[in-house]
């Protein structure tokens, strides 16, 4: 129990970790008890981009609840396997509870890191001595994530080992270049090879002004997903829909209206 009386958070771990067992136990949940590592991975990404989402929104509340459906995804991979004797939630806990403490020797040895940069550099160091095999300098890059994602952590690699331009204009050129070479492509595998390039290279642009890309365009989702809704709401006042406006007036009304969208929220 706590000093204020309420259930521990380890006691509250174990509560939810004897729910998973009793919800996979025979005369458990049917739909719970079907369920296997493959079939429950899209809500695991689904729960993730959840608590993301809270997080953007500033809703703590949600992010408190998001936080605990993602809790139980780690909980629920552990049960299956548990059940199929690979191993338990204590293994995970294990293996976490170690890792944090070797690749922090400047908090829990004496090891020297002042700075996050160096803190990420040691990590990187103590995460290579971890590796059973030589591996190439992308080999540690997951495949198993959103492409933007990989495509700043690829990128961010690249550039630590020297592969990188020498400042952020010879980017931009590089943008320019690619943005040329989609324009010029002339079949759609063309044309989708030269975009990927091109978003690859505006990732190189995030890196260089120290901006997480995926956080960008959650951010240019959101102001989208607002800025349309003024224009629709707007469109409802005057008995027509954003398809009708399209029909009648064609881009004019609409932009319109997207501009009154912007000047409301300039963010």
């Amino acid at each position: 129990m706590s000093d204020s009386g309420s259930p521990s958070p380890g006691a509250r771990f174990e509560r939810l970790l004897e729910l998973m067992t009793r919800l996979r136990a025979p005369g458990g949940c049917p739909w719970d008890r079907e369920q296997t590592f493959d079939s429950i991975k899209p809500y695991t990404l689904e729960e993730t981009y959840e608590v993301l989402d809270a997080i953007d929104r500033r809703d703590f509340p949600a992010l408190a609840e998001e936080l605990g459906d993602f809790l139980l995804q780690a909980v629920f991979y552990a049960e299956i396997a548990r059940e199929q004797g690979l191993f338990d939630i204590s293994t995970a806990l294990d293996h976490i509870n170690h890792k944090l403490v070797r690749r922090h020797p400047h908090v829990f040895a004496d090891g020297d890191a002042r700075t996050s940069d160096e803190v990420k550099q040691r990590w990187d160091e103590i995460k290579k001595t971890e590796k059973s095999a030589p591996q190439g300098l992308l080999d540690g890059v997951s495949r198993a994530q959103p492409a933007l994602a990989e495509a700043a952590q690829i990128s961010s690699k690249a550039a630590a080992a020297g592969f990188d331009w020498p400042d952020i204009d010879g980017v931009l050129d590089k943008v320019r270049e690619e943005l040329d070479e989609l324009k010029q492509a002339a079949s759609p595998s063309e044309r989708e090879a030269e975009l990927g390039d091109l978003l690859f290279t505006l990732v190189n642009v995030a890196r260089f002004h120290k901006i997480d890309p995926e956080q960008a365009l959650r951010r240019t989702n959101r102001k989208f997903r607002d800025r349309f809704a003024y224009v629709e709401a707007e469109l409802e006042k005057r008995g027509r829909t954003v398809q009708q406006s399209a029909a009648a007036e064609g881009i004019r009304e609409l932009e319109s209206l997207w501009q009154e969208a912007k000047c409301r929220n300039q963010s």
